[in-house]
């Protein structure tokens, strides 16, 4: 038996986020039935390292799975590609150690939400569509919680997990080809946290909430707060870090 890493790209237009969900469309869903169906209809189960919600992009999600199959690393690649939906795509496919893990062995996460707000279309599955905005402003907030904070204010409550500490290496907001990027790479990401940091700094660059309100929300969590949250189609998954990376 051999462990695979699998670094995966997709469209999450369709898909009710990443997930095994019984009788809704899941990228791990696909992904599963793609292996099997090379695995002689033998399960073999998919874990990733982020669980994308419905309508949330990704570039560089990271999976594994184990494998006991006599075909060579590129031609499972291929094989998979030739079972998988046209919205989704294996970037890169590798035998790795039977001590990885793509959720716990990850060290470093990256995401990117788009913004755009010139009144260009052809993007707006991959866009949220607002007003302008006080780019300064943006990352004024932007810059509160980087470094070790709990984003309990900022999360959906989750009695599985022990805590909502996250250590957030960069926070940044930059204006690119008319379109507002916003970066964030952390440790580790709650669930909804990205899409309720930038619906609530978007509010705050279009003076609709209280900027020392955002800031004593990370210093002082609360659960179940009014917080803005940003829709999915702006946010992608683009890296994962591991140690041997």
């Amino acid at each position: 038996m051999a462990r695979y890493k699998i670094t995966v790209q997709y469209d999450g237009s369709g898909f009710c986020g990443w997930q095994l969900q019984k009788n809704q469309r899941t990228i791990q869903g696909e992904l599963e039935q793609a292996v099997n169906k090379i695995n002689k209809n033998k399960k073999s189960r998919i874990h990733g390292a982020g669980r994308t919600d419905t309508g949330v992009h990704a570039t560089g999600q990271v999976a594994h799975f184990d494998l006991n199959i006599d075909m060579k690393s590129e031609n499972i690649k291929d094989a998979l590609n030739g079972n998988l939906p046209r919205d989704i795509k294996v970037m890169e496919l590798s035998k790795t150690n039977e001590n990885f893990h793509a959720r716990f062995s990850a060290i470093k996460r990256y995401y990117q939400y788009r913004v755009r707000n010139d009144g260009f279309i052809l993007d707006r599955n991959f866009t949220w569509h607002i007003d302008s905005l006080d780019l300064k402003m943006l990352n004024k907030s932007a810059k509160i919680f980087l470094g070790e904070n709990d984003f309990t204010s900022f999360s959906k409550s989750n009695e599985e997990i022990e805590h909502r500490r996250c250590i957030v290496y960069e926070s940044i907001w930059k204006e690119e080809d008319q379109v507002l990027n916003y970066y964030i790479v952390a440790n580790r990401f709650l669930h909804h946290m990205v899409r309720y940091l930038v619906g609530t700094m978007v509010e705050i660059a279009r003076s609709r909430y209280d900027f020392d309100i955002f800031k004593n929300l990370i210093k002082s969590p609360k659960e179940n707060v009014n917080v803005a949250k940003a829709p999915p189609q702006g946010l992608v998954l683009t890296r994962v870090d591991y140690e041997t990376n």
